[in-house]
């Protein structure tokens, strides 16, 4: 592992280089085909090679169940107009309500997952979330909604958490971006879910900039780089890395101890914050033998 200090500017304020959209909405259509494909290339020779299958398998679901689904509920002008007045997420995950598009998508999802080729422990963990009650269903989407997973239910969830990335990408998505705003470090500005990871694009306007992806709906927020994404603190920050894996490494902070980690897409356009994510759970085990925590969250990293 090697580290590197975080003095280079942030191309994002350099002068004559474009302001970059504050966010990027979600195309869900394409969002979890393009990350099923990533996952399936990525399980090419990996000792983690079973379980990346599996997920490919449950993105290419996720994709999948969309055809037919119901419109979810619109949002109420009202609610719209608060979140902007109060600078708040106009998606709220707190006051969750499971309307008929979110039962469909549930529904059509574990009925589909059926099919896959998966882990036994994520069989048995599917049995479990089939036959469970309303109310037992309800409190997994809230645990997974709260970022609060029990350990002894972690894999039960990664199904109510398919369904709700593949539900609030669709919420996002009917977002004006002109509307959203910045909700606070770490914070999705149209759900308020924390990032699963950071993206450094590979755009010709604004090359370079930096993006939280959202590990619920999948919007991406620009974010000023150099400047911890989980305490906003620009005192001490450092990349720690693999050797030999320098398009992927994790910004630790001196300050709050804990770490991101920053996929470069000018490096491979072909990362996925969710799919690299999982790939590479050895940086994770590296970074926190050296005391720092994750900040990342990853239903499906946490599964397995």
């Amino acid at each position: 592992m090697s580290s590197v200090d975080s003095t280079a500017p942030d191309p994002s304020v350099v002068s004559n280089i474009p302001t970059p959209p504050f966010v990027r909405l979600p195309d869900p259509n394409q969002l979890f085909s393009v990350r099923a494909a990533r996952f399936s290339s990525l399980a090419e020779g990996h000792e983690l090679a079973p379980y990346l299958r599996f997920l490919s398998g449950l993105c290419r679901v996720q994709a999948a169940i969309q055809e037919g689904l119901p419109e979810p509920d619109a949002i109420a002008l009202e609610t719209l107009e608060r979140a902007r007045q109060h600078t708040m997420p106009p998606l709220d995950r707190g006051h969750f309500t499971a309307d008929a598009a979110f039962t469909a998508t549930l529904d059509r999802l574990l009925v589909a997952a059926a099919d896959l080729d998966m882990p036994a422990q994520a069989r048995i963990a599917l049995e479990k979330v089939t036959k469970a009650d309303a109310d037992g269903r309800t409190r997994m989407v809230e645990n997974v909604l709260a970022e609060a997973i029990p350990v002894e239910a972690l894999a039960e969830h990664i199904f109510l958490a398919a369904a709700l990335q593949v539900h609030f990408a669709r919420l996002a998505a009917r977002l004006d971006p002109k509307s959203l705003q910045s909700v606070g470090d770490g914070a999705c500005p149209s759900c308020g879910g924390a990032p699963t990871a950071t993206v450094l694009i590979n755009s010709p306007h604004t090359p370079g900039a930096r993006y939280c992806s959202c590990s619920l709906c999948g919007t991406l927020w620009n974010y000023v780089r150099s400047k911890c994404t989980l305490c906003g603190s620009t005192r001490k920050i450092l990349f720690q890395e693999i050797e030999g894996a320098g398009n992927i490494k994790a910004e630790t902070c001196d300050d709050c101890h804990g770490y991101m980690k920053v996929l470069n897409h000018q490096k491979d356009d072909r990362l996925d914050p969710v799919a690299d994510d999982v790939a590479t759970l050895g940086l994770d085990l590296l970074v926190r033998e050296l005391g720092f925590r994750r900040g990342g969250v990853n239903p499906f990293l946490i599964g397995y």
